[in-house]
């Protein structure tokens, strides 16, 4: 009965060891996953960040874009009320025909008081 004791607990030994490289072997496994998932999340973090500052400088830029639209549309009616002014102005003026005729009058009229 020794012997068999004995041969029971090489056996068992044997399958300890052999166990326990097993666990071993799994932990290893279960750490690289965990660390390449750690990682991941790490660089899924990273491009979180700049995805959330590439918002924040479009939404700076969509604001200032509105702000000069304003803008833009307040100068447009100044021109357009420019522009008015100017057509009547326009209206107003002698024209080149107009200003060679009073020229001639003018210069008639300087003839006549220079004879007299």
């Amino acid at each position: 009965m020794e012997i068999a004791k004995k041969e029971i607990e090489i056996i068992l030994k044997e399958q300890r060891e052999e166990y326990q490289r097993y666990v071993g072997a799994l932990s290893e496994s279960f750490e690289s996953q965990v660390k390449l998932i750690a990682e991941l999340a790490v660089k899924t973090q990273k491009q979180l960040i700049v995805i959330k500052e590439m918002v924040a400088k479009n939404t700076e830029d969509i604001t200032l874009f509105k702000e000069m639209g304003a803008k833009n549309t307040e100068n447009v009616e100044i021109i357009k009320m420019d522009i008015h002014i100017i057509k009547n102005d326009l209206k107003e003026k002698v024209t080149k025909d107009e200003l060679m005729v009073l020229e001639k009058r003018v210069m008639f009229l300087e003839k006549k008081f220079q004879k007299a």
